[in-house]
């Protein structure tokens, strides 16, 4: 059985994208190898959202290529295997799951390391620790503009 192509993959995510923004409900990548952490997440969007927890980037590129789509990828940057920065930029430069939009969700505060990572492709960083439903709020934010891109 041969693997899904990069067409395949890119229409794929538009039309997860698209359909977020009639029903509504999101399937949430969490990377981040301290499970309070993805707990958090999945405890406060489990109503809404599937969130799918993972512990470290090498994990979350093994389910990607798995066939699995997520819609947004929530991701911490200091994990063993593959970290956060090496991570984004595996994703942003594969073809394949570039589109897909990423927050960064971490402990780390210094400046530079925050726009290292949004100059790799990340969407928006978070630190921790975080409220809720900020992270809620930042990541309707950044599926509003998906939804424009997509639109145009």
């Amino acid at each position: 059985m041969s693997k899904p192509g990069f067409l395949y993959y890119r229409q794929a995510i538009i039309d997860r994208q698209t359909s977020f923004f009639m029903n509504n409900g999101l399937t949430i990548l969490m990377i981040d190898d301290e499970s309070a952490m993805q707990k958090i997440v999945k405890q406060y969007f489990k109503d809404v959202h599937t969130v799918v927890p993972q512990n470290n980037g090498r994990e979350a590129l093994i389910w990607l290529y798995q066939g699995n789509l997520p819609d947004i990828i929530i991701a911490d940057i200091n994990m063993p295997i593959l970290n956060g920065p090496d991570f984004i930029a595996e994703i942003k430069s594969s073809g394949l799951f570039s589109d897909i939009p990423l927050i960064v969700l971490s402990g780390e505060d210094k400046s530079d390391i925050r726009i290292d990572c949004l100059d790799a492709g990340a969407d928006d960083f978070m630190l921790k620790p975080f409220n809720p439903r900020e992270l809620e709020a930042r990541l309707n934010a950044v599926m509003r503009r998906v939804k424009k891109a997509i639109a145009a």
